[in-house]
């Protein structure tokens, strides 16, 4: 369970033509993590457009509109490893239509690369792209100032970007930052350090990337265990076998633990735990696992099992912050369906009460409706209880989607607020 071993998940965002995919590229090209014949399809693409040299960038601009664009507008996920850790990165949107692309990539990640032209410095789409890390409660975000060579390799200009940056993330909650001056391009403190930047004497970006902490020590969080599927063979071998299978979201299961069925409130005893490699005493987040319990309790799919001592409140009316993801705007009254882990129910959009400002990062209240990549905070009443904690606290428990019940589109990216008392006692 060491933080500083396990896989990093990560994100690159910025504004476009600031670099992403060629930082990107870059990074995969000299920790030499690319094939020789993906090598030399970028290398043959590269001198169809005209250029001497290979385009790193196009080892992320996977889509065939992208490359002949030369900007990306999906997320290109790509896996690599180093002798001393295995990443998985997603390669997000610059375009501004394409905000909700970066919610799907950094949903999970562990970690944002947040990208600014030296020459620009930051721009609205910075602020709105800093404001997704910290609704998404990313836990670590790093500003990588990149083309600093076409400023001179200006320490003042990297000094200047990184202060502003940071009142930007102060104000919108983001707790520290990293900063890293590179040019993406000829490979300046990507992987290997500077000498055009001596005065720099941080990591270089693959060295912040070897050595932050990834996700979060399981044994310090509460356990919960969304109910994916019921088990019950009911074959010779196991005539009695009652199992409840799902992936752990969050914190530690043990054999012998007292743990609650939510949102029944009904309570037993772990008397097993079955992996893919058979019996354990114990499994953590993020492991596949199947509980059995020591009472026969009606579980279905959708149910959350979580102990008894700390498990989750259960209500019928959230507040949240939301990012609109459809060109459908969302409006107050709205019935739609909330997927919340593996619990999908009816629901209302009771309130819309305010809209994000990105441009000086203000709450504005009195929204009618928020449009696509709108973020905005928002009511919502569910036909039935869920088990909810806040996001800030457990991002898998304390997230949700809404959905179109007409054609089954998510609407809606939500991040709960922790229920209150007097929310949970609501219709529970």
């Amino acid at each position: 369970m060491d933080p500083t071993t396990g896989t990093l998940r990560f994100a690159t965002a910025g504004s476009v033509d600031d670099g992403k995919s060629t930082l990107v590229g870059r990074l995969l090209h000299d920790s030499k993590s690319v094939l020789s014949d993906q090598l030399a399809a970028v290398e043959a693409a590269s001198l169809l457009r005209g250029q001497e040299s290979p385009d790193l960038a196009l080892l992320t601009d996977g889509l065939r509109a992208e490359r002949e664009q030369g900007i990306t507008i999906d997320v290109a996920y790509r896996y690599f490893a180093t002798a001393r850790r295995r990443f998985i990165l997603a390669d997000t949107p610059g375009h501004v239509q394409y905000t909700r692309n970066m919610v799907t990539g950094a949903s999970t990640a562990d970690l944002a690369l947040v990208l600014v032209d030296a020459r620009h410095g930051i721009v609205e789409q910075t602020r709105r792209h800093l404001a997704v890390a910290a609704l998404l409660r990313i836990p670590q975000v790093t500003l990588v100032v990149n083309k600093m060579d076409l400023v001179g390799c200006s320490e003042q200009v990297f000094a200047d970007i990184t202060a502003a940056f940071a009142e930007c993330a102060t104000a919108l909650g983001v707790p520290r930052v990293t900063a890293v001056p590179v040019s993406a391009l000829d490979g300046d403190n990507v992987v290997r350090p500077s000498d055009r930047m001596d005065w720099y004497a941080g990591p270089t970006v693959l060295e912040h990337l070897e050595t932050v902490p990834s996700g979060t020590d399981p044994r310090t969080q509460p356990a919960r265990l969304p109910v994916q599927y019921v088990i019950r063979p009911k074959t010779a071998e196991h005539p009695d076998y009652r199992g409840y299978a799902g992936r752990i979201s969050s914190g530690l299961l043990r054999v012998g633990d007292p743990v609650g069925v939510l949102p029944s409130g009904r309570t037993s005893v772990i008397e097993a735990i079955d992996t893919p490699q058979g019996p354990a005493q114990a499994a953590w987040a993020p492991q596949s696992v199947t509980v059995r319990l020591a009472d026969d309790i009606d579980i279905a799919r959708g149910d959350l099992l979580a102990p008894a001592a700390a498990a989750p409140p259960t209500t019928r009316r959230l507040r949240a912050t939301v990012c609109h993801l459809t060109e459908q705007p969302l409006r107050a009254g709205r019935h739609l369906l909330l997927r919340h882990a593996t619990r999908t129910v009816r629901a209302v959009v009771e309130e819309i009460g305010s809209r994000l400002d990105l441009q000086d990062l203000t709450e504005r209240p009195g929204a009618e409706r928020l449009e696509v990549n709108d973020i905005g905070r928002i009511v919502v009443r569910t036909a039935e209880p869920i088990a909810l904690d806040g996001y800030a606290e457990l991002r898998g428990t304390g997230s949700f989607l809404l959905i179109d019940p007409d054609d089954g589109s998510t609407l809606t990216a939500g991040m709960a607020d922790a229920p209150h008392t007097a929310t949970r006692a609501e219709g529970t």
